[in-house]
């Protein structure tokens, strides 16, 4: 193992200490593969699953088994208009299982995300009953304020340009915010703004609903 793998590892190790001492369940995996392997021990065949949009479960290998047809997949890109969608999303808080990244993980174990529909922070909230986020080692921050920062100068701009979103962020590379010295909620008054709702997810109350698997392995902005 290179020292640079091997204080990744340590980093990780940490945080997953601090996720657990925040009532999540965490595991630190070497990749992809097993992280695959740790999910169907997880989850039973047949029970219902959902996740939010996300490149780390495409990535990662997660997304297919999730369409492997050995769960009750409820996918929204099957939905063939906007009320389809949105159907899809309220049957998701019903679910066993829904699957997420996250757009930053702190060492003292918390998770940060940001969203426009928001169906991805409400669900990870509440409604399904466990919660599985996937997060490679990329998504590692000091604190809360390197969180913040990640969003502004990476996750919302890379999530605009794949999205063909027209805002500043995807125009520029970073936030609005960061050049005209605003707070955490400041941006863009775009349309097609993805940074609408923020969420701190610290201690939790029901003990192992929310389980983060850390990879050893960059996936997913």
């Amino acid at each position: 193992m290179t020292p640079i793998k091997t204080i990744t590892k340590m980093r990780l190790e940490k945080t997953a200490e601090n996720l657990r001492n925040n009532n999540m369940d965490a595991y630190v995996v070497k990749d992809s593969s097993e992280a695959v392997e740790l999910v169907k021990s997880l989850i039973t065949e047949g029970e219902t699953i959902s996740c939010g949009g996300s490149e780390s479960l495409k990535e990662s290998g997660i997304m297919d088994l999730m369409k492997s047809g050995k769960y009750n997949f409820l996918d929204r890109s099957l939905g063939k208009t906007r009320e389809e969608v949105e159907e899809i999303y309220r049957q998701t808080y019903f679910c066993d299982t829904y699957f997420s990244s996250s757009n930053a993980v702190t060492e003292n174990g918390e998770l940060y995300n940001v969203d426009g529909n928001s169906n991805r922070v409400s669900a990870i909230c509440y409604g399904p009953k466990s919660v599985i986020m996937i997060c490679g080692y990329n998504k590692l921050v000091k604190n809360i304020d390197e969180a913040i920062l990640r969003v502004k100068t990476v996750c919302a701009p890379a999530n605009c340009v794949r999205l063909n979103s027209e805002t500043y962020c995807a125009a520029k590379g970073e936030c609005k915010s960061l050049v005209q010295g605003g707070d955490m909620p400041s941006g863009c008054k775009s349309e097609d703004r993805v940074c609408c709702n923020y969420m701190v997810s610290a201690q939790q109350r029901q003990k192992g609903r929310i389980k983060v698997i850390l990879v050893e392995e960059q996936l997913g902005y």
